[in-house]
C-alpha cells in the first residue's frame, strides 16, 4: 500500500494545505510519495523533501506545468496511478478541480472532502453542510481522496 500526495505550491514553497493532506496519508499508512508539478519548482521540491514521513519527492517540471491546469497535470497522475493504492489532493479549488479528472479516468469514485481515516478503506466526511458525518467505505483498488483542508 502506498499513498501519492499531490502537491500544492507557489513554485517557492508549498501550500500548507499540503501538509494536511500528508498528515492524512500518514494515517492511511504505507509509503507516502509526493508529486510536485510545475516550473521553476526547486524551492517547493526542497523543501517537500524535508517533509517527516515522505518516502520520495517525483518532480515534473515543465512549461507545460506553469499554470498547473487539471487537464494538463491529470494525465501525468493517471500514468503513475498504477503505482498507488491511494492519491490524494487538498479539498480545495485545486483538488476540486483535478481529482474529478483523474477519478474519470481511472474509472473510479471519487472520495471527497474527508475530515477523518477510520482506515485505509474507510474515511469520515461531512455531510448536510457540515451537520452530520458520513462514514464512507470504499473497495476500489485506487483510492482518489480530496482531503478537508481543516482537517
Amino acid at each position: 500500500m502506498s499513498c501519492l500526495v499531490i502537491v500544492e505550491h507557489n513554485s517557492a514553497d508549498l501550500k500548507s494545505v499540503t501538509l494536511n493532506t500528508v498528515a492524512a496519508a500518514t494515517e492511511i499508512g504505507g509509503d507516502i510519495d509526493l508529486l510536485v508539478v510545475g516550473t521553476g519548482c526547486a524551492g517547493a521540491v526542497d523543501t517537500a523533501a524535508k517533509i517527516i514521513g515522505v518516502s520520495k519527492v517525483l518532480v515534473a517540471d515543465s512549461e507545460e506545468y506553469a499554470h498547473q491546469l487539471p487537464e494538463d497535470v491529470a494525465p501525468l497522475v493517471v500514468r503513475l496511478a498504477n503505482a498507488y493504492s491511494h492519491i490524494l489532493a487538498p479539498a480545495d479549488t485545486f483538488g476540486k478541480n483535478l481529482m474529478p479528472r483523474i477519478a474519470a479516468f481511472m474509472d473510479v469514485q471519487q472520495i471527497s472532502d474527508i475530515s477523518a481515516v477510520i482506515s485505509d478503506d474507510t474515511f469520515e466526511r461531512p455531510v448536510y453542510a457540515g451537520n452530520a458525518i458520513a462514514t464512507v467505505r470504499s473497495s476500489d483498488n485506487l483510492k482518489i481522496i480530496t482531503v478537508r483542508t481543516t482537517a
